[in-house]
């Protein structure tokens, strides 16, 4: 059976922090704030394999009290997740993610967040989509002090 799932996260700015998206560190001032690294981007991707899989969302399986993922790197919780689809004998057949934000602008970084995504996905680089939107200077990510991401994906048996 091919499932779909559907995925949503957004995170404040803050300044000092290392922005982290797409598995990837971005030059920027601020970083996103989260328990994680604040990687919007997997969190959104995560968010969507497992509603493919019928479970729950980031916060029940990773909750922000869990002194274990503290800071932890949101590619390593996207690792869990992908390992658990394995389990279920599934496999990621195509990504798609827009991410929302001011700034920085993001284009150039795509080829390397699809360097560092797809293989932890299980897909060649064409396999995931990724797209940059701004927010038309429209409330908080408008006023560059949040950066959203909806990404979906595609799962099927593995082969």
């Amino acid at each position: 059976m091919i499932r779909c799932g559907l995925g949503y996260d957004l995170h404040r700015l803050a300044p000092g922090r290392p922005l982290f998206l797409g598995g990837i560190e971005i030059p920027h001032p601020a970083g996103l704030l989260g328990h994680s690294d604040g990687d919007a981007l997997i969190h959104a991707l995560i968010d969507a394999l497992l509603g493919a899989m019928g479970e729950g969302d980031i916060g029940q399986l990773f909750p922000d009290r869990d002194p274990r993922t503290k800071d932890i790197r949101s590619t390593e919780l996207l690792r869990d997740v992908c390992a658990r689809l394995k389990k279920k004998r599934l496999a990621v057949l195509h990504a798609d993610a827009v991410v929302v934000a001011e700034r920085p602008k993001l284009g150039p970084y795509f080829p390397a967040m699809k360097a560092a995504l797809a293989p932890l996905l299980g897909l060649p680089p064409d396999g995931l989509g990724l797209k940059a939107k701004t927010n038309e200077g429209l409330g908080l990510i408008g006023r560059g002090r949040a950066i959203a991401c909806w990404a979906t994906v595609l799962v099927g048996p593995k082969s």
